[in-house]
């Protein structure tokens, strides 16, 4: 059974740090595009980053660009978002996405396979 996992969510202060990590099992998905999209309450899910399959072309949402930074680790079928300079907007649930396709692209709707979501609170 394909499966992705996020973890490292948690609280952090404005202005601190975090690293999420995804990771895959039940498929090989180290050819896949692969993504990680957001969602605050009363919101829609929303782009954060995407990478290809190779780790060589990485997009950012504008509100992330500088701060944020998508890698991945096809040998251990891995994925991590590491976030610097927290700010209370960037509050939501964290989701890892993964698009068989190859298009790290920026809907939702171009993700095959999701994870459950890792919470990242924000306080002021």
């Amino acid at each position: 059974q394909e499966q992705l996992v996020e973890s490292g969510g948690g609280l952090v202060q404005a202005g601190g740090s975090l690293r999420l990590s995804c990771a895959a099992s039940g498929r090989t998905f180290s050819r896949y595009a692969k993504g990680w999209f957001r969602q605050a309450p009363g919101k829609e899910r929303e782009f954060v980053a995407a990478i290809n399959w190779s780790g060589t072309s990485t997009y950012y949402a504008d509100s992330v660009k500088g701060r944020f930074t998508i890698s991945r680790d096809n040998a251990n079928n891995m994925m991590y978002l590491q976030m610097n300079s927290l700010k209370p907007e960037d509050a939501a649930v964290y989701y890892c996405a993964a698009d068989r396709w190859g298009r790290a692209g920026s809907s939702p709707e171009t993700y095959d396979y999701w994870g459950q979501g890792t919470q990242v609170t924000v306080s002021s």
